[in-house]
């Protein structure tokens, strides 16, 4: 079964025998296609603290067969769970837009380059990709060599782009304001889009999958008790060998109130990131 491979994938390396083959593909002039397996940069990892790290790519193209929306949800709803808890983003709508975009696993970018949501390459990609035919003929779309590459590009992909970070103040269980919130920030030009979002988790009750993440408590912050303070924030750019724990130190604040502060789910920190502090001044 296919979810059991998923699974499998999570626990151990898991392209071990399987043999798939390249999909060839017409090109306009480019720069040589490259080989190598997908590139996933150091700062974007999520290390293991708790939370799953992504599997290595051993370099062979995985080519999924998805038959009905209801065998693509039970393939990759757990996979879009596990991003719900290292990034915060609801499963549910991770999962409707899986299936909007890639054409319920039947498109034909997501057949060619496991694919799910359509990601370009954008300056600054270091995997392989192919070109499809968008917005424009022959754009250049990423292309990995299993899709839970592509839900964890997803997630990477709203997390570190600053006309998101107000989605992460909505409850991940809020899945109504979150598809209204992407087509707030431009994720899409249709202005349909949130309506086609939150038709598909309820007609397949995927948000009983943030449900489930949620009761376990991610991303569900605690009311703090009110005490006489005057708070001030301010902001501290991240300069190579910073880490949580020495900007904590440097303010006399907590890893989990930086955090907590700037909606992080993993420890990582990328050179230029600008971090909410919030110092505090007791009134006496």
């Amino acid at each position: 079964m296919i979810r059991r491979l998923i699974i499998a994938s999570l626990l151990s390396i898991f392209f071990i025998g399987c043999k798939a083959k390249r999909t060839v593909s017409t090109r306009k002039e480019a720069p040589p296609k490259r080989t190598e397996a997908v590139v996933v940069k150091k700062e974007t990892k999520i290390t293991d603290d708790g939370l799953y790290p992504m599997p290595e790519d051993t370099g062979k193209f995985i080519r999924f067969t998805i038959n009905s929306p209801e065998e693509y949800i039970e393939t990759f709803s757990e996979v879009a769970q596990m991003e719900m808890k290292a990034y915060g983003i609801p499963a549910s709508i991770t999962l409707a837009q899986g299936l909007l975009e890639s054409g319920l696993g039947k498109g034909a970018l997501a057949l060619k380059t496991n694919n799910h949501f359509g990601i370009k390459c954008h300056t600054g990609w270091e995997g392989d990709y192919d070109f499809h035919d968008d917005d424009e003929k022959g754009e250049c779309f990423r292309k990995y060599n299993h899709p839970m590459y592509s839900y964890r590009d997803h997630s990477i992909f709203l997390r570190n782009r600053s006309r998101y970070a107000f989605l992460f103040d909505y409850r991940n269980d809020d899945y109504k304001k979150w598809a209204k919130g992407l087509r707030q920030a431009g994720y899409a030009t249709d202005k349909h889009y949130p309506q086609k979002l939150i038709s598909l988790i309820e007609r397949y009750k995927l948000y009983a999958f943030d449900t489930e993440i949620a009761k376990q408590g991610y991303g569900q912050r605690k009311e703090a008790p009110v005490v006489a303070t005057r708070t001030k924030s301010q902001v501290h750019v991240v300069q190579k060998g910073d880490t949580l724990y020495s900007i904590s130190r440097s303010y006399s604040v907590s890893v989990d109130d930086l955090k907590r502060w700037n909606y992080m789910y993993d420890n990582n920190l990328a050179i230029g990131q600008e971090l909410t502090v919030k110092t505090q001044n007791f009134n006496k």
